[in-house]
């Protein structure tokens, strides 16, 4: 799920804080506006600039643990071997969990971690990585830096404080078979700049890495619009704070405008599908209510250097996190032209990972101006929001990687296999190995024989011709984990932990979260069940579900 690559922190960049002093930035930032985009600008920059004096440049370690750096060569034939290396059958090898899932946890890896190192180096210090994301989970790769500070992202038709996101348009298709044919022009594609690579004018370009991303991209652009009609309507009409969502939080009764009410309420129901409706369906449920209860045990921000600000845990993105790479299908039933027809009659073929790669502006939208209108999503197939039978799952959390994976379009000299840059990446980062991680949390690490079944004849000879059965690199091994105590429908103890506690950390060390500010709140916009709120109930919500029908 983590990327690589340049990009825009929030308030202004990294490099453009690092010669400042606190004096300067409040300077900075008083005179840039008013309101909660200035707050969160000075709170998001005064942490960069602190990290990078007090603690290791928002980027550090869970474990103080020795560094496991095999020999690359080990490492590229492993993840050689991890990677299918024939077709996928759709009808096997399935989680329990909605596909849909597997691409908002990219969504969401893009909204708090961008590590902008550039190629392999090996990297002792994790102050030498560039952080080009707040690592909280605000959201910022939504809105950007305001509509004040970054206009190009919202409908110029309304004010700031009244700001909605542009929406961009799709190219209709016609002159095809009946059943490919989408002659409409929809509102459900990325706002694009008319240059060759049809750029999207988004908060994080990553975001349109793929056509699924890309689509949950603009799901979120539409919650926003959405929410802000609620608040509008709210002050309209229902000013005794009877309606469907209220607000009571003083600082925004004082000061702020609607679109801050709006983002507030955007960015909460957010945070609460990431702790109530993301991490149940991926992480161990014993571990995940133990983290609730007890706090977190392993990621501790509170203490020297860091003092009470959160860092991106390197377990967490150069490994644990990376878990929903496995989950990544060959093919997907994507609507209903883009299916498989023996599922579906009348679907023309399924929706590859070339094709959902191709409809994006790194691809060039294979020539289209805008996406066309037949590849805008069905959600229906990505979360259950109506008929479970319609529904991809999931590949199962294991070490095998889809065959597509094998083919990644990268820089010059760079490795093309995901499971390889991933065992790279972890290596150079000088993370630990699995079995040391499990020791340290105090629970028994996988044995050589788990970690390499003798029934397998392409990963297991790989494993123990490097004695990686014995001291495994810890993306494999929260692979492997996840396989044998989850079932591959969840991670395990390793992953679970590692996962849950840092999303609970970086909310906790928000100062803008609602566990910070409000701790008992609960959802109020409308859900299938009071005081909850999921991806499908944001779906629901939003009214756009399956837009060609």
């Amino acid at each position: 799920m983590v990327g690589v690559g340049g990009g825009h922190g929030r308030g202004f960049r990294l490099r453009e804080a690092e010669d400042l002093d606190l004096d300067q930035l409040d300077r900075l930032v008083d005179n840039g506006g008013e309101g909660e985009d200035a707050e969160d600008a000075a709170s998001a920059a005064r942490m960069r600039l602190g990290n990078r004096v007090l603690g290791p440049g928002r980027f550090g370690r869970m474990f103080r643990l020795p560094r496991f750096r095999p020999p690359d060569q080990a490492l590229i034939e492993l993840g050689q071997a991890m990677t299918a290396d024939v077709p996928e059958n759709p009808a096997q090898n399935n989680s329990n969990v909605p596909a849909g899932f597997t691409y908002l946890g990219q969504f969401i890896d893009h909204d708090i971690t961008r590590d902008e190192t550039e190629g392999f180096p090996p990297i002792n210090d994790p102050q030498l990585i560039k952080q080009g994301r707040s690592v909280t989970l605000d959201l910022d790769s939504l809105y950007g830096q305001g509509p004040k500070r970054q206009p190009g992202l919202y409908n110029p038709d309304f004010p700031p404080e009244r700001a909605r996101f542009r929406l961009g348009t799709t190219t209709p298709v016609t002159g095809g078979p009946p059943n490919f044919n989408v002659p409409s022009i929809l509102r459900n594609d990325l706002p694009r700049r008319p240059d060759e690579r049809r750029t999207p004018i988004i908060g994080d370009d990553r975001n349109d890495e793929n056509t699924i991303v890309a689509q949950t991209h603009v799901a979120f652009l539409k919650f926003h619009n959405k929410v802000m009609n609620v608040v509008n309507a709210l002050e309209d009409d229902d000013n005794d704070g009877d309606g469907s969502a209220t607000f009571t939080q003083a600082e925004e009764d004082s000061r702020s405008t609607q679109f801050h009410r709006a983002k507030r309420l955007v960015r909460w129901h957010y945070q609460w599908i990431v702790l109530n409706d993301f991490l149940s369906h991926l992480v161990d449920p014993d571990i995940l209510a133990d983290i609730k209860s007890n706090g977190r045990r392993f990621y501790d921000f509170d203490r020297a250097p860091f003092d009470g600000e959160p860092f991106m845990p390197l377990e967490f993105s150069g490994a644990a996190y990376r878990f929903g790479h496995s989950m990544i299908r060959d093919t997907y039933d994507f609507n209903r032209v883009f299916a498989n027809p023996q599922q579906v009659p009348g679907a023309s073929f399924p929706a590859t990972l070339d094709l959902l790669f191709g409809f994006t502006g790194k691809g060039g939208m294979n020539g289209a101006p805008t996406l066309p209108s037949n590849w805008v999503i069905d959600w229906r197939r990505f979360f259950p929001v109506d008929d479970p039978e319609l529904l991809n799952l999931a590949r199962r959390f294991d070490p095998t990687l889809a065959e597509g994976l094998l083919r990644l379009i990268v820089d010059p000299g760079e490795p093309s296999v995901l499971a390889v840059r991933n065992l790279l990446r972890g290596s150079r980062l000088g993370l630990p190995t699995g079995q040391d991680v499990a020791e340290a949390m105090g629970v028994t690490p996988l044995t050589p024989f788990e970690v390499a079944p003798q029934g397998n004849q392409i990963v297991t000879p790989v494993l123990r011709r490097h004695n990686f059965d014995e001291r495994t690199p810890l993306w494999y091994y929260v692979l492997r984990e996840a396989r044998l105590q989850g079932g591959g429908n969840r991670l395990g103890e390793v992953g679970s932990r590692i996962v849950g506690e840092a999303f609970f950390g970086l909310l906790e060390g928000d100062p803008n979260s609602f566990l910070s500010k409000q701790p008992d709140w609960t959802p109020t916009l409308p859900s299938a069940e009071p005081n909850d709120f999921t991806m499908s109930d944001l779906l629901k919500f939003v009214k756009d579900i399956n837009p060609i029908g």
